[in-house]
Order: C-alpha cells, then sequence, then structure tokens
C-alpha cells in the first residue's frame, strides 16, 4: 500500500486548494500539505504520512470557520460562556471534522487517488489524551452541541502530555504506561504564541499603604495557549477548545549554574513547569502530589480567567469606560465539577488587586459569573484541601476563602439563627485541628448563582441529602440538568448502517439535530422488513467488533452470540465485580450440564473493559480477575462455544465507538443512588442495545422514556439502601447460596493460584473499613441473576428482542447533548444563538 500511495501521490499535482470541496482539488491539497509542510522525509507516502497531510488538508477548512467565528463573535459582542474542564475526551477528530462539515465523500474519493482508503487512514489517529471517564466526555459532548447549536461558547482545559495511562494487560493484570498521543504532533491544534499569561505559585501578601493587598514572590510559570478547532454539524460556526501548556522562560534558565554542571538546579523552574501538565490526576498521596494537583488546578483557572477577562476589555474598548457590573452580562463561566473551583477565589483576586474593585462589587461580579455542576454524592470525590497546603501555595486565596466563609457564617447568624448547629457542616473551612481542611463544593454552592446536577434522581438527592441544609436558603439556586450525548459522534458517526436505515425509514437526516423525531421509528418497531434491515446492521456492527477483538486480544468470538458488554471506569460502586460473579455462576452452572442441557442456553459472550485508577487495588484485583476468568473459560472447549468472557484493553472514545454499536445488552449496575448520570447507558440504548441496570442515575430517565417493558431492571432502590446497610450492620443480611457459590469457586482455584481473598473479602463481614459489603453485590446477586434469566428468554425470541431494540432507539430523543445544552443556555447562562451568517 506504502507504495502504491506513494506512486499514486506522485501522478496527483501538489497545488494548495484550501477550501476546495473537489475530490481532485483534495486530493492536491493533500498532496500539498504532504510536501510543502513536511513532518517527514520525503519519500514516503504511507498511511501515516497520508494520514497527518488529510488532518492539515481538513484543517484549511476549519481554520477559515473558525477565524469568521471569532470574528463573528469580537463583532456582535454577545454574552459567551466559558466551560472550565480538567477533563476532555476528544476521540479522533478526522471523521467528526468531515463528517460535521459534510464532506466525507469527497475526501474518500480523494485519497483513492492518492492510492488509500480513508478507513485505513482514520485508523493512523490517535485518541487526544485529555480526560479519563464521562465527566471529560460530557465535556467533549457539550462542546459538538454548544457548535452545532451555534452558540456563543468555548472550552478551557489543560494540555496534558501522557494523559492518565494507556492500560496493558499482562498476566500479572492491569500495567500502565505513558500515552504518546503527543510523541509526534497533534494536527488540529494551533499554538498561539501571542497569548501567554504569568500564573503565580507560593510567595507571599503584601499590604500597600493604602490598606490594597498584592500577592507577590514565589515562582511565576507561563501558560501558553494551544487552540483545538470544534465544528458544529452543517453550520459554519467553529467555536474553540482553548488548552493550556505550561512554560517557563528563557530567562528563568540559570546559565551559570548550568556551567558550573549543577544541571537540575539550573533548569529547575523549567522542569516544575513541564510537570503540570505532564499527567492527569497524578497521584497525591504525597504532599508533593497534592501540590501538583492544586497547582493543575490553579493554573486552569487562573490562564483561562485571565485570558477571559482580557477578552472581555477588548470587546468593550472604544465602547466608553469600562463597567464591570457588566461583566456577568457579558460572561458565564461554568465549573464542571469542583476541579474548578479555585476560579472563585481567583476572580476576586483578579477584580479586587489587579483592577481596584472592593469586595462588595467583586462578590457581586463573581457571584453572578459562576455556576456549578456537581457530578458526584460519593463523599471521596468531593474535594477537600488541606489548609496548610492551601496556604503554603496560594496564601491571598486562602485569605479570601477565609473572608468569604467569614462572611458566610455571619449571615446565616444574622438571618436563620435556626442554622447554626449546623454551621460546623455547611461552612467552608473545616477547622478540625487534625485535619483542617478546605471544602470545594461548599465554596462552589456558596458562591455560584446555579448548582445542578446532572439527572433527575441525582439532582434530588442533591436537594434532599448533600445541599439539603442550603436548598432552605436557596431554593432557587439548584437545578436538574440531565445528561446528553451526542448523536452525531454516537449513531451517525459510528454506525453508519444503522443511520442509514433510520434515515430511510423516517424518510429525513434531520433527526440527526433533532432527536426527538426517533420517535417516528416506534410505529415500524413491529414491521418484518424494518426488523430484518434493523438486525442485518446490528450484525454487521457485531461483525466488526469480533474482528476487532480477534485482533487486539487474540480471542476469537461468535458473533451470533448474545454480546454482553460493561465498559465503564473500574470503580467497586460501578460493580463490575457483580457482573464477573454472575458470569462465573454462569460458567459453573454449564461445567454441571450435559451437553444436550447446554444446547438449550442462549450463548453469550460477555465483555468488560475499562481502566482502574492505578492507585486503586481493588478495582485492579477485579481487572486481573476477569482477565483470570476469561484465560480458563475461553479455552475450555466443553464451555466456550456457549460463554467467552473478554477483558478489552485500554478502553478509549475509539474502541466506545467500536463496542457500543456493536453490543446488543449493557450492563449499567452501579449501586443505587451512586452514579450521578451515567452517559455510556444513553450511547448504547441509542445503538439500540438493551439494558440490564438498576435505578440508578439517568437509568430511571432512559426506562421511563423507551418503556419499562424494554429494559431488564433489578437491585435495590436509592431510597432502599440506607436502611440495607443499617441491617447488614446488624448481622441480618442472608446471602444466596448461588453467591456463596460464585465466591467460593474463585476461592477453589478454579481461576488460577492468585490470592483474591482481600477483594472477596470487601463482600464478607458486616461492618469495619472496606468490609460489609458497602455496595450491595451480595444483596443485589439474586436479583441480578433472575433478571440475567429474563434476558437469555428474551434473547432467544428474535422478533421480540429486534422490537425491544428498535423502541430502544426510537425512546432516545431525550438523551441528546444538544437538549441538554439548549436547557444550560436558555436557564443557567443566559446566552442566545449567535449564528456566522
Amino acid at each position: 500500500m506504502a507504495a502504491n500511495g506513494k506512486a499514486a501521490a506522485d501522478k496527483v499535482p501538489a497545488v494548495a486548494n484550501p477550501l476546495s470541496e473537489k475530490p481532485s482539488e483534495i486530493a492536491s491539497n493533500i498532496n500539498y500539505h504532504a510536501q510543502f509542510n513536511p513532518h517527514f522525509s520525503p519519500f514516503k507516502f504511507e498511511p501515516e504520512q497520508a494520514f497527518f497531510a488529510t488532518a492539515e488538508s481538513v484543517r484549511d477548512h476549519l481554520i477559515k470557520q473558525w477565524n469568521e467565528t471569532f470574528l463573528h463573535f469580537h463583532n456582535v459582542d454577545p454574552k459567551q460562556t466559558y466551560y472550565l474542564s480538567m477533563e476532555y475526551l476528544q476521540g479522533r477528530a478526522l471523521t467528526n471534522a468531515i463528517g460535521n462539515l459534510n464532506i466525507q465523500d469527497s475526501y474518500a474519493k480523494a485519497l483513492n487517488k492518492l492510492g488509500h482508503e480513508l478507513e485505513e487512514i482514520v485508523e493512523q489517529e490517535k485518541d487526544a489524551a485529555l480526560g479519563n471517564g464521562g465527566l471529560g466526555r460530557l465535556a467533549s459532548c457539550f462542546l459538538d452541541s454548544m457548535a452545532t447549536l451555534n452558540l456563543p461558547a468555548w472550552g478551557y482545559g489543560l494540555r496534558y502530555k501522557y494523559g492518565l495511562f494507556k492500560q496493558r494487560i499482562t498476566k500479572q493484570g492491569q500495567e500502565e504506561i505513558a500515552e504518546d498521543w503527543l510523541e509526534k504532533f497533534s494536527p488540529w491544534e494551533v499554538v498561539r504564541h501571542d497569548i501567554v499569561f504569568p500564573v503565580r505559585f507560593f510567595g507571599h501578601v503584601e499590604i500597600n499603604p493604602d490598606g490594597s493587598r498584592k500577592w507577590v514572590g514565589g515562582e511565576v510559570v507561563q501558560a501558553l495557549a494551544y487552540d483545538v478547532p470544534i465544528p458544529g454539524y452543517r453550520t459554519k460556526n467553529t467555536i474553540s477548545l482553548r488548552l493550556w501548556e505550561a512554560k517557563a522562560c528563557a530567562e528563568d534558565f540559570n546559565l551559570f549554574q548550568f556551567n558550573e554542571g549543577q544541571y537540575a538546579s539550573a533548569a529547575q523552574l523549567h522542569s516544575g513547569a513541564q510537570q503540570i501538565c505532564a499527567v492527569l490526576y497524578p497521584g497525591d498521596a504525597t504532599e508533593s502530589g497534592k501540590l501538583l494537583r492544586l497547582k493543575q488546578q490553579f493554573f486552569l483557572c487562573s490562564a483561562s480567567l485571565q485570558d477571559i477577562i482580557l477578552r472581555f476589555k477588548e470587546r468593550r474598548s472604544g465602547k466608553g469606560s469600562l463597567q464591570w457590573s457588566e461583566f456577568p452580562s457579558k460572561v458565564a463561566v461554568q465549573l464542571n465539577d469542583t476541579h474548578p473551583t479555585l476560579a472563585i477565589p481567583e476572580l476576586m483576586r483578579l477584580l479586587m488587586d489587579d483592577e481596584g474593585l472592593g469586595w462588595d462589587e467583586a462578590w457581586d461580579v463573581t457571584t453572578r459569573t459562576i455556576a456549578y455542576t456537581n457530578h458526584t454524592v460519593l463523599p471521596e470525590a468531593l474535594e477537600k484541601w488541606s489548609q496548610p497546603v492551601m496556604w503554603k501555595l496560594l496564601p491571598r486565596h486562602m485569605e479570601i476563602i477565609e473572608e468569604i466563609d467569614k462572611r458566610f457564617l455571619a449571615m446565616i447568624n444574622a438571618t436563620r439563627p435556626d442554622l447554626e448547629h449546623k454551621l460546623p457542616s455547611m461552612r467552608i473551612l473545616d477547622d478540625n485541628p487534625q485535619k483542617s481542611v478546605v471544602r470545594m463544593a461548599n465554596l462552589c454552592v456558596v458562591s455560584a448563582h446555579t448548582v445542578n446536577g446532572v439527572a433527575q434522581l441525582h439532582s434530588d438527592i442533591l436537594k434532599a441529602e448533600l445541599f439539603a441544609d442550603y436548598v432552605s436558603i436557596w431554593p432557587t439556586k439548584f437545578q436538574n440538568k440531565t445528561n446528553g450525548i451526542t448523536p452525531r459522534r454516537w449513531l451517525r458517526f459510528c454506525s453508519p448502517e444503522l443511520s442509514n436505515i433510520i434515515t430511510k425509514w423516517l424518510k429525513t437526516d434531520q433527526w440527526v439535530t433533532n432527536l426527538d423525531l426517533l420517535s417516528g421509528l416506534q410505529k415500524f418497531a413491529d414491521k418484518a422488513d424494518f426488523q430484518n434491515e434493523w438486525a442485518s446492521a446490528k450484525m454487521a456492527n457485531k461483525q466488526r467488533l469480533a474482528q476487532y477483538i480477534l485482533c487486539v486480544t487474540g480471542v476469537s468470538i461468535d458473533p451470533n452470540s448474545l454480546f454482553d458488554i460493561q465498559v465503564k471506569r473500574i470503580h467497586e460502586y460501578k460493580r463490575q465485580l457483580l457482573n464477573i460473579l454472575g458470569a462465573i455462576y454462569r460458567y459453573k452452572k454449564l461445567k454441571e450440564m450435559s451437553p444436550e442441557q447446554r444446547k438449550n442456553t442462549t450463548p453469550r459472550t460477555v465483555m468488560i473493559g475499562g481502566k482502574a485508577f492505578a492507585t486503586y487495588t481493588n478495582a485492579k484485583r477485579i481487572v486481573k480477575l476477569v482477565n483470570d476468568v476469561g484465560a480458563v473459560v475461553n479455552n475450555d472447549p466443553e464451555v466456550n462455544s456457549y460463554l467467552k468472557v473478554v477483558f478489552v484493553p485500554n478502553y478509549n472514545v475509539s474502541v466506545a465507538e467500536m463496542l457500543i454499536p456493536g453490543s446488543e445488552l449493557s450492563q449499567h449496575i452501579s449501586t443505587a443512588g451512586m452514579e450521578a448520570s451515567g452517559t455510556s447507558n444513553m450511547k448504547f440504548a441509542l445503538n439500540g442495545c438493551l439494558i440490564i441496570g438498576t435505578l440508578d442515575g439517568a437509568n430511571v430517565e432512559i426506562r421511563e422514556e423507551i418503556g419499562e417493558e424494554n429494559f431488564f431492571l433489578f437491585g435495590a432502590k436509592a431510597d432502599e439502601v440506607p436502611k440495607l446497610r443499617k441491617d447488614r450492620e446488624n448481622g441480618l443480611f442472608k446471602p444466596d447460596p448461588r453467591f456463596e457459590e460464585a465466591k467460593q469457586y474463585i476461592r477453589s482455584g478454579a481461576f488460577g493460584s492468585y490470592d483474591y481473598n482481600p477483594l472477596l473479602d470487601s463482600l464478607e463481614g458486616n461492618s469495619g473499613y472496606g468490609r460489609g459489603d458497602y455496595f450491595l453485590v451480595g444483596h443485589d446477586f439474586p436479583s441480578y441473576m433472575d433478571a440475567q434469566a429474563r434476558v437469555d428468554e428474551a434473547y432467544k425470541d428474535r422478533n421480540k428482542w429486534l422490537k425491544m431494540s428498535i423502541l430502544s432507539t426510537a425512546g432516545c430523543g431525550k438523551f441528546s447533548s444538544d437538549r441538554t445544552i439548549a436547557q444550560y443556555a436558555k436557564e443557567i447562562w443566559n446566552i442566545e444563538e449567535c449564528r456566522v451568517p
């Protein structure tokens, strides 16, 4: 192919045609980039070289639209939203860009002229390693919707060089290695050398004679902007994801020390700056780890706010004197979880210390600008930072946080004396002498004008439990914004066969931007010819997935078996352990059957994927257990045509785009009340995959929308969980014999000699740290196994299953991120469409 590619490319003139949509001119433009924007030696035009040249050719289109969008926003000067997030899980950009620009056919033909196939070129792109899980993917879906809805909005994040990690599976289990997405370069980003802001750490606060305060000293690093274009679907609007990179200046390099042989100290600030954007969520067990995480969070907030303030000033220049009271009518800042909380004291500092505002005016501006999205009720995920660490790194911000806390206490004492006894848990600073901390979620709730949850159940729990006392002070501050997903990436582009069938039967492709139109499929759900087309599209996706699994794991799976998939971060509350225990029980029963009995079972392929955090021991044990079970089951000739268990390595967006369209059953089985929303549940349901799940997060709303008869429900409800935990503590739990049998089978050594007792011990006992089955795996196991039996029965009736699958897709209109973002725009940000003419 490479020689063919080079020979074919030699026949195509290398001429710049940056905006052409004709295949022959696009081919010339790609060849122009290969020759005149070279990144490789001149004699190669292999798939890798072709990918970079193709991406740069697509970028030509994007840059024109991008510049027009930026200029249009500048001239119209609308209120603009800035979305602050520590993570973005963008996935590959090529398919998405040419799909949104509606030039995929032209690019496919152009690449053919150059001796390449588009499908092969797309595979060359590495996923941008800027996120970890649902939080980051949500942010990316939101950007896609903001652009598609022509909203004036931008994203801000950090440009992590090594991401979280790339997962490798060995005999020992999960191994973490650094991501290599920037090893060469990313063709999509544009570095903005003129956009650089200083960010300070450490130092001290000086008090001027007039009483004003100034943060000085310490160390200063530079934040340099890298912009990534985000095109909307079939619109000219192309917005920005601005990523910050930390750098030190040439003058910070100590030449004298270097020449004295003191190389490390000569480049101390440079290496310190490089650490800031090296890794997402660096380990924080040590003080240096805590400082680094805090540095990352502050670096994102400070650089972004300086940039936002500069833009506010630029758009006002020549329009009379600057009125800071107008700032909230031009700027909305959304905090995606508590990671960017430091935006609150940093905006206060910039307004007071740099712009000269008084406290009251600065507080008014800040509280009308910032809104906060909560993503979790898990106590360990609600950030609490040590006060001594904060004083050390950010002394001025701690003064400001102390003042916010003091004024909040005074307000409660003056207006709500009935809440005084609640103040120790409501205030921002926890002054417990053993462990004094700053509670970031409390700072967000006190300071933001709006707080939202991300699914109806989650928002209800926030109001009734986590933030109940604040609701009594500010009843209108709390909202729900049920998450959504972009239908472009998660159906239109990742499952073209299914998309084409939907468009054919609906007689329109408008559903891609108006997902509610999918409800029009309901009337065809019983039609035999529609079911047959649906089945063949699903089978094409299953065969593609089987090919992929063989390629990455060496395990061959049968596309005629039921494809049962659970992919998400590995966490005890997400209960991958429940899934694998169920598979173990199924395996043991299959072993006990006669060959004739086995023939009456529903053949099943169980796939589990996801990354376990590097220091999360039990999660890593679960990964190892899945692999150990797979090694035994898949090599057991008696059983392996009825059951396979596969761990899919290095789960990311591109892997999801392969797995989700090929899935028929997906597991969303978290302990009720613990998953804020979940968004992969929406992606699976949209692709006609049925869900086995608990009444948790957005499962509740998915079940309402698609019909409860099309959802395999099991398990305790959220309001029952506290009592069940109490009963367990009091020794009232009676385990199901099937549950005991599955655990015993692991202990028997059936899956190897590794000691799984520490993992299984978390399911034993009635109380104590890491014991007592906090996530109710044992309680929900019998109900889970009964639901799985219903799945097996339903799958045997092909027409019934296909009808359920169609109705699942037809009921997913609500779960578009376009709907979610339209609600944020109207009900939280107060921004309007600003379409490029």
